[in-house]
């Protein structure tokens, strides 16, 4: 055998050996450096669904060595794929600090598909008129599950009393998260949550509403936690008579939790989920203790 023929021999021994989803081929996972400030921030690796491609996330934690309940705050996504790529590392200042002030460790991972995460994109909703936003939930809510699986297994967090937050495209995501059996997970907390909204950047636009609702009844019926449903009056996105019809439908399916519709913020209520907490604080506030 010729000198490259070995060598592609062995390089498939090795693929054999060490495949593309093996803890050698992997970037390295867990902390990336040291905590940071107050709050602890620190860097981290997380495996994705795909056990390949590793979620950058941000983690923060109370005082001491805990253990403490977990709270994954998950982002919102754009179609766009080039916007996708230019995507920022999420930051939740606010609802963050929040968070760990009540005693919680918080991750923010940046999702496959998005920013330096980068990796297949999971969430894809196709088409407007034909949306598959049961795909997409179920793509963003994988993502979310993996990240709870991780950090569960870390020392300094419970093994139960987990919630899941996210906004828009995400909070679509934690919606879809309560269909799952997730050991650790005790409720889901969606910002303005759903898909396809302000289609062709027009305000109230939605891609496929009728199927938002439809599938919100779906994820009711099989929901296994309870899901507050936070929304603004002037949110662009989701018009109130909208959200309120998928919280509805979610209710209507069996689903457990509450749906509060909060007065405006700012230009558009569909940043609820970054003003500060005298917004969300209350309505937050009652749910987590009912989970308690």
């Amino acid at each position: 055998m010729t000198r490259n023929g070995l060598k592609l021999l062995f390089s498939f021994a090795a693929l054999l050996c060490f495949g593309v989803d093996s803890p050698r081929a992997q970037a390295p996972i867990g902390p990336q450096g040291p905590e940071e400030g107050v709050i602890r921030g620190q860097n981290w690796l997380i495996p994705a669904q795909d056990r390949i491609t590793p979620m950058r996330t941000r983690v923060f934690r109370p005082p001491g060595a805990g253990p403490f309940p977990l709270a994954v705050i998950a982002h919102g996504s754009t179609q766009n794929e080039i916007r996708r790529a230019e995507f920022r590392a999420p930051q939740y200042p606010a609802l963050t600090e929040w968070l760990v002030a009540r005693g919680y460790a918080v991750a923010v991972p940046q999702r496959p598909g998005h920013g330096e995460t980068g990796g297949p994109y999971y969430e894809a909703q196709g088409g407007c008129a034909d949306a598959n936003h049961a795909k997409a939930g179920r793509g963003a809510a994988s993502s979310i599950a993996a990240a709870i699986d991780f950090l569960s297994r870390q020392a300094f967090v419970k093994k139960s009393g987990a919630v899941a937050l996210g906004h828009s495209a995400g909070g679509w995501g934690v919606l879809a998260l309560t269909t799952q059996a997730l050991r650790p997970l005790t409720g889901v907390v969606a910002f303005a949550g759903g898909l396809g909204g302000r289609a062709d950047d027009v305000a109230g636009r939605n891609c496929a509403p009728d199927r938002l609702v439809a599938v919100s009844r779906t994820y009711g019926e099989r929901a296994r936690v309870p899901a507050l449903w936070l929304y603004a009056e002037n949110d662009s996105y989701f018009s109130p008579a909208l959200s309120k019809r998928m919280a509805d439908a979610f209710r209507s399916g069996g689903g457990r939790g509450a749906y509060e519709l909060l007065p405006a913020v700012g230009s558009d209520g569909h940043e609820l989920i970054f003003a500060p907490a005298t917004a969300w604080g209350a309505a937050l506030e009652r749910f987590l203790r009912s989970l308690r």
